[in-house]
């Protein structure tokens, strides 16, 4: 696609930013400001909301341009973009639920993703968080959230707790919270006190340092009753809210490695070219047959990605019908591309040398960058389990 939003100048001064951020684990202030004013946030929120109205294939080609400039804050905006493909992609199927999210984006609010809990392998099907319900149809929630990238910025946080109080109990909650509530003014500003949240200075990390995806705490933190949008069984569910979230989370975070695996094979050529080998008269590395080897295995494994998450971004698009397929498809894809992006850098760092094992080198960066992948869901244990499970079914009891 043509470079509407991500400019190559804003991708270079993104870029330039990069290793300070890193270095001093600070969040990535000077980037999301100048994304927002480029209007990337509503990069995936449809026109008649005031967005830009791309589609998810366009904004996972941008991820990967983004995240080769700057992974961890490709990381932590991919959060904000989930949310908003989400919201969009229950508008493209009739679903006006999130609707309210795709105005307030086009108003410019930041929304998180406040979904991951510490010891919860069932993610999206179970929670630790309490949901208490109360009169209004509102619901009040407690507990611990983790990896709650866009921590110092968002406004908004889409999250999920367990309500085991009500009459058809338990459900899964879905529900929308402010990060502040008004102090009683009628204009409806949220200039007031902290609804019930708290941000826990806890992002120490290997890499993605820029996100500062820290803690989250919920002491009662409030939902009103029109930002509650979903009352779920635990357990897997065929809801479009809970594929709408697993397809673009899914997607987006396997753009977001397929960049740093982009820039570590771009890194790769050019220390090939600035190298020189001393056994072979000063000629560059670029020239030594087993360097060549690993740059060209590189690029075969990068070329091999790119249609992957193209075809299967369209399709959600497209509102193709996979059937129960749809899972195995989304959870082997971000498992490929974060195996990928990692094979990619080792083959990358095996190419350019023991400079990149220097603290402050851009691909021992990456390198560290890439580790993150591991942890997000689907991990590799769950995406094989899912893909089993719609090969050969479940295993019996």
């Amino acid at each position: 696609m043509s470079e509407t939003i991500l400019t190559t100048e804003l991708l270079e001064r993104i870029h330039s930013r990069a290793a300070d951020y890193d270095r001093e684990n600070i969040f990535f202030t000077e980037d999301l400001a100048e994304l927002a004013e480029a209007g990337y946030l509503r990069a995936l929120v449809p026109t008649e909301f005031g967005g830009l109205g791309l589609s998810l294939k366009q904004v996972a080609r941008e991820q990967i341009r983004l995240a080769a400039a700057a992974p961890a804050t490709a990381l932590a905006v991919n959060m904000h973009l989930v949310w908003t493909g989400v919201a969009k992609a229950l508008h493209d199927r009739g679903d006006t639920s999130l609707s309210f999210l795709l105005h307030e984006t086009g108003l410019g609010e930041v929304f998180g993703f406040g979904v991951s809990e510490p010891g919860n392998d069932l993610v999206l099907f179970g929670s630790r968080t309490d949901a208490a319900p109360e009169q209004d149809g509102g619901y009040r929630f407690t507990g611990t959230k983790i990896f709650t990238s866009l921590s110092p910025a968002w406004t908004r946080l889409g999250t999920m707790g367990l309500d085991t109080t009500s009459p058809d109990a338990p459900k899964i909650v879905w529900a929308f919270i402010d990060r502040t509530v008004s102090t009683g003014a009628r204009d409806g500003n949220s200039n007031g006190v902290s609804n019930g949240v708290i941000t826990k200075d806890d992002w120490n990390t290997l890499g993605m340092r820029a996100s500062q995806s820290q803690s989250t705490v919920l002491d009662g933190a409030y939902a009103r009753a029109d930002r509650v949008v979903r009352r779920l069984d635990p357990g897997p569910n065929p809801d479009p809210l809970i594929f709408s979230i697993f397809a673009n989370f899914e997607i987006l975070l396997a753009a977001v490695y397929t960049g740093i695996g982009r820039r570590a094979l771009e890194l790769a050529v050019e220390a090939a070219g600035r190298r020189t080998s001393f056994k072979n008269d000063g000629r560059a590395l670029s020239q030594d047959p087993d360097i060549r080897w690993r740059v060209a295995e590189a690029a075969m494994m990068m070329d091999a990605i790119y249609p992957q998450i193209d075809a299967i971004a369209r399709d959600v698009d497209e509102l193709a019908n996979h059937g129960p397929q749809w899972f195995a498809l989304l959870s082997g894809l971000k498992h490929r591309a974060t195996e990928n992006a990692k094979n990619v850098v080792d083959e990358a760092v095996r190419a350019s040398g023991g400079s990149s094992y220097f603290a402050g080198n851009e691909l021992g960066r990456l390198y560290r960058d890439v580790l993150a992948g591991l942890f997000h869901p689907s991990d590799a244990e769950s995406a094989h389990a899912t893909v089993a499970n719609a090969w050969l079914g479940p295993i019996d009891d």
